[in-house]
């Protein structure tokens, strides 16, 4: 698979990797911050945005084609279900990614026991709406991203960032959300972890952060009471901050 890669300013590399449903346009307000200090690697996920699929959009295959995209050592920031890509990542190459920074992230996104996640009959009949009609389930799907932050103009924010993306990506990333596990990579994990959560959070629940951090030897929770499933949107400053402080 072939990726769209933007690369801005000069320094450690960074890499930054948008969720479902989005494009690296996503991270435009921070990243214009960061590249201050970093080398950012703004990365389309397969199919999103300038980013052709090129075959199927799983687990694997795209955290080879990220890998193989990718500077050979930098930190990873990824968000949501660019999360778990970084996750996959981090375990698969370890000697390739020095830090890891896990936004708004669930390893297992569905409930699972005793484990805080979304029931899976709720991301099942999501899957369903959004093959019936993509277009109102994507503007629900903005919605539940925005809702909980007091920035009122994130989901206007939102519309306007999100971009074309295949059909068979949006199905390819519900099915990682809704079937990988990846909470057994957790406590073999050899990078700083930092978790970064949004109070208000309506997709991930919020106790998902500390029982993530719990599983890893090395892991930090920071957030933001006031922001949802996309606290770098919300509190741009904060999280920049965040990142800074963590990463130096």
């Amino acid at each position: 698979m072939s990726l769209h890669v933007e690369t801005l300013g000069s320094g450690p590399d960074l890499v930054l990797l948008h969720g479902w449903g989005m494009n690296a346009a996503v991270w435009e307000e921070v990243a214009g911050a960061l590249d201050r200090g970093f080398r950012v690697h703004l990365v389309d996920l397969p199919g999103h945005g300038a980013s052709p699929l090129e075959g199927p959009f799983e687990l694997e295959a795209v955290t080879g084609a990220l890998l193989a995209a990718l500077p050979e050592r930098a930190a990873w920031v990824g968000w949501s279900l660019g999360a778990m890509l970084a996750l996959a990542a981090a375990a698969r190459a370890p000697e390739r990614v020095d830090q890891l920074v896990l936004v708004a992230a669930n390893p297992r996104f569905v409930a699972d026991g005793e484990w805080p996640g979304m029931p899976a009959g709720v991301l099942a009949e999501f899957a369903a709406a959004l093959a019936r009609d993509e277009a109102a389930t994507l503007g629900r799907f903005l919605a539940l991203v925005a809702r909980g932050s007091a920035d009122r103009s994130v989901l206007r924010r939102l519309r306007a960032l999100r971009g074309p993306v295949e059909p068979a990506a949006l199905a390819g990333g519900l099915r990682i959300l809704a079937e990988a596990d990846l909470r057994p990579l957790l406590p073999a994990l050899r990078q700083p972890l930092l978790l970064i959560r949004g109070g208000g959070d309506a997709l991930v629940p919020g106790e998902a952060a500390p029982a993530t951090a719990a599983l890893a030897p090395e892991a930090k929770v920071t957030g933001w009471p006031d922001t949802g499933h996309a606290p770098f949107l919300a509190r741009p400053q904060a999280f920049v901050e965040a990142l800074e402080d963590f990463l130096q």
